[in-house]
């Protein structure tokens, strides 16, 4: 099956060349293949999946509208399941936004929803011009590319988005953000810096695809005012970090800031193809048909959509993945402080990155006993298991109740289970820190260089810069993750970001067979990248 879907797919597919499996069967966060193997997924269709695959209540919602003879496709005509999954995805929106709500249905993917979103404030403002940001991913149609950071020929001003491990400045921090902010307030105010008054600002609060970046929320804070104070509209990009992925129910949300449009899609189907714009009354001023499209009236989506949206909600699987994204994270500094080859890690709520990079010295720094460099009090289930079958799970042989899930019971019981894991651990004091600390760099100077400080001879420590990515290091630990039963994602500017998009359903229990297994996988990866 693999060798006929070589020869008759484009020469454009991308994951099945990095995941060359065959799912036949999935539940929760578990997928199995044609062969037989069980693999956890950290992919989950790249966040589209909030509750896993085959949730009962997805499945349910889905059932019910085939059982009840309603048309399944119907342009944009109203309907009671249409009704149902607007009302419940309003009842969701940042404050400030859902009183002033106007929604435009768009075509099944994010990508259109940006397109629209891009008219929508052209149309609104009579300018053209867009302000974007380095790093972003917006889609892959001819407007979205335009916004994105592979750009060629564009219509958009691009700013710099503030990191700190790769930071445009070599600062991080308080101090590289402040840099960004002033940089892009002079880029508007400069009467020659060539950047007419744009349409609008687009930002992704965590850069996905660039290489899991959380926006620091002064930062994003500062945007929304510099926006407002110019009367440019500030767009949302949450096609990935909606839906309680990043610890709230909109990631816009950590920051206080109500943007003038939201972008969503992924998640909001409920696993089927969905996207929407949602943006403040006043900007409704484009005519009917500026923005048309055949498959905007996704039923079978809508009343999936409207079911997850409700679950995410009713269980607080927003607060859940904050929790749980916080443990997450303090377990991969771990694994940073034992390999030097990992650069960073970094991200909020689940949504979770390790980059890679080139290590400048010898390798094998683990502590004996400990080969994964994930013991200790920040640990999930203790030492790995090399005689497990799938690969190491870090806790004694409970292969079954990791691969179900809470999902995998009947009745009552399932749902049950599922908002067990969910109210499994009240929030900790590291919780709301998590971005913060998600960017601090390992290999950074104890006191950088601090130009906004005044004086110094302005030259950056060598210790504070950042060491070569290793692309080929990250393939690596992604194939090495997938022979351990584990699916994992690359992303950032040289695809040498190793990427945690779980569904928000995760146990503890599968939290832990991650990391082990991920643990393993960098261990093994690296012995054999570094010789």
């Amino acid at each position: 099956m693999l060798r006929r879907q070589s020869a008759r797919e484009s020469a454009a597919r991308t994951y099945a060349r990095a995941l060359p499996i065959v799912p036949v069967r999935a539940r929760g966060m578990t997928i199995e293949g044609a062969d037989g193997r069980r693999y956890l997924d950290c992919l989950s269709g790249a966040g589209t999946l909030a509750l896993g695959h085959n949730h009962p209540v997805v499945l349910e919602a889905i059932r019910k509208v085939l059982d009840s003879g309603a048309p399944l496709h119907v342009l944009d005509l109203a309907t009671p399941v249409k009704d149902d999954f607007t009302t419940e995805l309003f009842d969701t929106l940042p404050r400030g936004l859902a009183e002033r709500a106007r929604i435009q249905f768009c075509g099944p993917a994010g990508t259109d929803a940006v397109e629209a979103a891009l008219k929508l404030v052209r149309a609104a403002t009579g300018r053209e011009g867009l302000l974007a940001f380095t790093g972003a991913y917006h889609g892959m149609t001819a407007g979205a590319l335009e916004a994105s950071g592979g750009a060629q020929d564009v219509r958009v001003a691009r700013l710099p988005y503030p990191q700190d491990y790769r930071c445009p400045f070599g600062l991080g921090g308080a101090n590289g953000a402040e840099l960004s902010a002033r940089w892009t307030e002079s880029l508007l105010d400069d009467t020659k810096s060539g950047v007419p008054a744009p349409a609008g600002m687009i930002v992704e609060p965590v850069q996905g695809e660039g290489g899991v970046l959380p926006a620091p929320d002064a930062w994003l804070r500062r945007m929304r005012e510099i926006t407002a104070a110019r009367g440019i509209p500030l767009i949302a990009d949450e096609v990935q970090t909606g839906v309680g992925r990043t610890g709230t129910f909109w990631a816009v949300e950590h920051s206080g800031v109500v943007p003038d449009v939201m972008v969503l899609s992924k998640a909001i189907g409920g696993s089927l193809p969905l996207a929407v714009v949602i943006y403040r009354d006043d900007l409704d001023v484009w005519p009917p048909g500026a923005h048309a499209g055949t498959f905007r009236g996704n039923q079978l989506a809508m009343a999936a959509g409207a079911a997850t949206l409700a679950y995410v909600r009713e269980n607080g699987l927003a607060e859940r993945a904050a929790v749980l994204g916080a443990r997450m994270l303090a377990q991969l500094r771990s694994l940073a402080a034992a390999h030097p080859c990992v650069g960073e890690v970094r991200g909020r709520g689940l949504m979770l990155g390790v980059e890679l990079v080139e290590a400048a010295e010898p390798v094998g720094c683990a502590e004996p006993g400990d080969p994964a460099g994930l013991s200790g009090p920040a640990g999930f289930g203790g030492p790995t298991s090399p005689t497990s079958p799938t690969g190491p799970v870090g806790f004694s042989g409970h292969v079954d109740a990791v691969e179900r899930g809470p999902e995998d019971t009947s009745g009552t019981s399932r749902e049950a289970a599922d908002r067990g894991s969910t109210h499994g651990s009240p929030a900790g004091p590291g919780a709301a820190d998590q971005a913060s600390a998600g960017r601090e760099g390992a290999h950074r100077a104890a006191t950088p260089y601090d130009p906004l400080a005044g004086g110094g001879a302005g030259i950056l420590p060598n210790a504070a810069r950042p060491r070569p990515p290793a692309p080929q290091l990250a393939a690596a630990v992604q194939r090495e993750c997938l022979r351990r039963g584990l699916i994992v994602e690359l992303g950032g500017r040289h695809s040498s970001v190793v990427r945690l998009l779980p569904p928000l359903t995760i146990t503890d229990e599968q939290a832990a067979a991650v990391l082990d297994r991920l643990a393993d996988a960098l261990a093994t990866a690296a012995r054999a990248h570094h010789g």
